[in-house]
């Protein structure tokens, strides 16, 4: 199958954990109902607000959150990457920003926690996530029922291209961008870095943001979108809590590869690396 339908569901995720599962809920169904293959939630669906509640609201790998997610995915025969979690881990005072994918079996197929951080100032207000959170460790490259390669990432990761490079190096055709992008840098920054991603690594992108204002008055900024390897943008979100679908051609992806063979015509890593000056000489 060379084509697939996918959406990106974009939520107003707060403090209150079952309004958001219900949101999550009602909103995934309704993807599925437009005949979505592949669904996209943001990051924190789960719960977003204040830093000493999130972490009280933590769960385990096996806690509600997963459950409903793996229940979901098999009732509506759907791949669902369930946006991102706060996961609580045994044993670790840290929690992770984990992002699940799961198969249409309800089975976890893959599991990536945050790579990068998000330790910095916008807008007058200062994030730290590395204060409470734990960077994960490794990449993650998973695949669609159908077998399309989808490359796994959350949010601030966006801003660090090798990532996506090595996603597309190991085969991805998709990539997934679960988010909870500022109002200011989805205003200034956000539809640019995606399309950029798309077309420098040509895969399709789903990028699932959160909308609205969340605890203590942070604001995301919405604007969801679907690109294209070409960098088009197939679907975009309104300002509010909403389902996008568009339609994932993999046999026009592969003919943008072999028209632009862009990423074969990378040159190796040493070539990149001579003339550069090295520590101590």
């Amino acid at each position: 199958m060379t084509k697939l339908r996918a959406a990106a569901v974009q939520l107003n995720s707060t403090e209150d954990v079952d309004a958001n599962l219900e949101s999550a809920e009602r909103l995934t169904k309704l993807a599925a109902g437009m005949g979505a293959q592949l669904v996209v939630l943001p990051e924190k669906w789960t719960v977003l607000g204040r830093a000493e509640v999130m972490q009280q609201a933590a769960q385990p790998l096996d806690g509600p959150a997963v459950r409903w997610a793996r229940e979901a995915a098999a009732t509506h025969a759907i791949d669902l990457i369930a946006g991102s979690f706060v996961e609580r881990v045994a044993g670790r005072e840290k929690t992770s920003n984990t992002s699940l994918h799961i198969g249409p079996d309800g089975e976890i197929r893959a599991i990536y926690r945050k790579l990068h951080m998000f330790d910095v100032e916008v807008d007058g207000t200062t994030y730290s996530e590395s204060a409470r959170e734990q960077a994960g460790e490794g990449v993650t490259l998973t695949a669609t029922a159908q077998g399309h390669p989808l490359g796994m990432s959350i949010c601030y990761d966006l801003r660090f291209p090798e990532l996506y490079r090595e996603l597309s190096s190991r085969g991805a055709r998709i990539l997934t961008v679960p988010s909870a992008f500022t109002l200011a840098t989805t205003r200034d920054h956000w539809e640019i870095l995606l399309r950029a991603r798309a077309i420098e690594n040509q895969c399709f992108l789903i990028a699932a943001n959160q909308i609205g204002e969340h605890p203590p008055g942070n604001r995301s900024g919405g604007r969801s979108l679907i690109a294209d390897p070409w960098g088009l943008v197939l679907a975009g979100a309104p300002d509010t809590q909403t389902v996008i679908c568009a339609e994932l051609d993999i046999a026009a992806l592969e003919r943008i590869r072999e028209r632009l063979p862009a990423l074969r015509h990378r040159l190796p890593e040493a070539v990149y690396a001579a003339g550069r000056e090295r520590p101590g000489s």
